[in-house]
Order: C-alpha cells, then structure tokens, then sequence
C-alpha cells in the first residue's frame, strides 16, 4: 500500500484517494512503435497533483512485470501481468472508438478491490480505471470513506471485445448507474457523454464534459457552464483528459470554486497534449528570470510550481504567496471547500477571465524560457 506525499509547512491538508491501476502504455502508428511509456489514468493524476502540491493516497495494482519507477508504489500481484494497452494512430474513427486513436488492452491486472483501500477517511476519492479495475462494491466502499467522490467514466462504461478493443456500454447498463446519486462529479469526453443521458444524470450528481480545445462544459442541477480553453500543439492527447481531472480536484482541494478549478484542469489538459506519455512540467525552468517575473504579476498556478522550489526572487517562501493568491479566488465565506452547495459552488466569481489570462501567459512566457534556456551556454538540461 502507497503512502501520501510528503508534506511542508502550509501544504494544503486535504487529503485525496485516488483508485486506479498503473499501465503500460504502446503508442503505435504505421504499425511500427512510437513510443512505451507509464500509462494509466492514475500516474496523469498523481503527476497534477504532486506539482500542485496536494496530499494523496494512491491504490494501484501491477504485475510482477512493472517496469516504471514510481513515487508511489502499487500493490505488486505476484500472479498477474501489468496492464497493457496498444494505442493505434491514423487507424479512422469507428463507433465506440476515439476519433484519434484506436485503443486495445492487451494484458489486464487484477481489479481493485474493496479490501484493497486504506482503512480511513479521505476528503475526495477519484475513481480512475481505465482497464475494467474498478467494481461496483469497490466504488461503493469509496463512498463509504470519502467525502467527495469523483468518477471518470471510462472507469464505468469501458468493455473489451475477444480482441481487447476498447468498446462503451451505456452507463445505464454497466452497473453502477445506482450509485450516480452518491457521486458529486462524473467526468466524460464528449465522445463517452453520448453513452449517457446528461440530462438525466445531471439530475443526480454534476457532469463534466471535456472537448478537447473548445475546453469543457459543467452540467448541474439547475444550470450548464462553458469554461474557455488553452492553445495547445497537440502532439498526444493520451491522458488529457485526466490530467484535466487531476488539475480539476486540484483547484478544488486549493479551495478554488467550481469556475476557477475547471480552468486548472483546463491548464494540465492543454500542457498534457503536448507531451508523449506521461508530461514533465519543468519545474526547473521557473527558476528563470522571465518565469518570475510572470509569476510576481499574479500566476498563482506557476507560483504554486516554484514555491515547490522555494524560489521567489524576493527571498521570501511561496506558500505565503499561494495563500494570498488562491484567497483572491474564493469568493468569501462560500468557497466550495467551505460550502458544497451547488448554487454557490457554479457561480462565476469576480476575476475568472483575468484567472484564464493568467494561466494563458504562463503558458507562453514558460515557452519562451525554454527557448531562451536552449538558446543559452549554461542551458537547463531536460
């Protein structure tokens, strides 16, 4: 069993569990391999929260054969392989299929069962599968013992044909649509949402659903919410959209209102594209002058980065910084942390679009360091 983060003085407190099998991840294309890299739902998840510097508690399982070294370990099943999927590019689009991408899991891990998970209570859980590891009584016991539960719904609808192709089932047919009360957030791409009736299930817990770079769409009970997107090159959209997931409860745990959290997750969407596999924020290029200098005009995310560095180029700690910075994103005395009440929880706060620049110049002054670092003798290595 995995433990959580190491924590520092003023780290945010709220602890997350997340649930979900590490992977082993082939990228293919022309039939000949891109890339291997870590997969899994999971490691895009923990990666957003370790740079935001949230607590967690992660519950994996792999095979004998894992071959990534991790932060946090998984329970190793001596039995069983590790979880394999084979990403297919430029293979077309066909029904329950991504537009993007064909994918098929080749080798499967034991699932995540009840007894699995910690003995204690969380704050948030994510429940994050991606090759049929989550049961239904195991997300039952996650209700249990979490506060707030979140649900990507590749975790629910995911089934595989006698090839191991990625196939949906209808939500209402996968056996946890009774638990959709109990939930607080399900997330779906735009192509997973028509295997739900939104409207339906809106009705019982929120709906969130990506679109790639138009950005995403908040369904409550009373209300839908447009949240802009970031540009991005996209290079490989594996793991966007939990990179999204993560940045989202990432907001959250921060104290950020429903608004201002999907634009998080917004933000780690766009950065994840970007990447093969699993991203590398760089943490090392924010020490860079120009980088400050953007973070000193108001990027709380960046500022959250470099406070893991303990650099501000004022001699002073950022989590001072953090503190001040997400209070400017709360709207006072309702935060969501504060209140869980959907009608405080989906209102717009007063800064959302400057929030939205902010990040936005992150991103481009963080591109203009790396080529300025590459241009320059005493380069960063990557």
């Amino acid at each position: 069993m995995v433990t959580t983060i190491p924590q520092t003085p003023n780290t945010p407190i709220q602890s997350v569990l997340i649930v979900g099998n590490y992977c082993h991840d082939v990228l293919l294309q022309g039939g000949a391999v891109v890339a291997e890299t870590l997969g899994g739902a999971a490691s895009f998840i923990s990666n957003v929260l370790t740079g935001l510097s949230v607590s967690f508690h992660l519950t994996s399982k792999v095979g004998v054969d894992f071959k990534y070294p991790v932060n946090h370990d998984p329970i190793v099943v001596p039995t069983s392989k590790t979880t394999v999927f084979h990403a297919y590019f430029n293979q077309g689009y066909s029904e329950n299929a991504h537009q993007d991408r064909v994918l098929k899991r080749v080798e499967v891990c034991d699932p995540i069962n009840p007894s699995d998970l910690p003995d204690r209570k969380f704050d948030f859980g994510m429940a994050v599968g991606v090759g049929g590891e989550i049961l239904p009584e195991t997300l039952e016991r996650m209700v249990e013992i979490c506060d707030a539960v979140f649900v990507d719904i590749q975790a629910l609808i995911r089934a595989f044909d006698e090839n191991g192709t990625v196939r949906l089932l209808r939500l209402k047919e996968s056996g946890f649509y009774h638990l959709l009360p109990r939930l607080k957030f399900l997330k779906a791409s735009s192509d997973e949402a028509l295997f739900m009736e939104v409207e339906e299930v809106r009705l019982w817990c929120c709906v969130v659903v990506t679109h790639g770079k138009d950005g995403c769409e908040v369904y409550w009970k009373d209300g839908e919410m447009k949240i802009a997107p970031f540009g991005a090159n996209q290079i490989d959209p594996t793991g966007a959209g939990d990179s999204f997931l993560g940045g989202f409860v990432g907001g959250l745990v921060h104290g950020l209102v429903v608004p201002d959290a999907a634009l998080v997750g917004n933000f780690f969407g766009s950065l994840t594209v970007a990447h093969i596999g699993l991203p590398k924020f760089d943490l090392r290029l924010l020490q860079h002058k120009c980088m400050l200098s953007n973070i000193l005009r108001g990027s709380e995310l960046c500022g959250s980065l470099c406070w893991k560095l303990g650099v501000n180029g004022e001699g002073r700690p950022y989590n001072a910084r953090i503190k001040e910075e997400v209070q400017t994103r709360k709207v006072q005395g309702t935060c969501w942390l504060e209140r869980r009440d959907d009608e405080v929880s989906f209102t717009k706060p007063a800064g959302h679009d400057e929030f939205h620049a902010s990040l936005s110049s992150s991103k481009l002054v963080s591109a203009e360091c790396r080529r300025d670092l590459s241009r320059s003798p005493g380069s960063v290595e990557q």
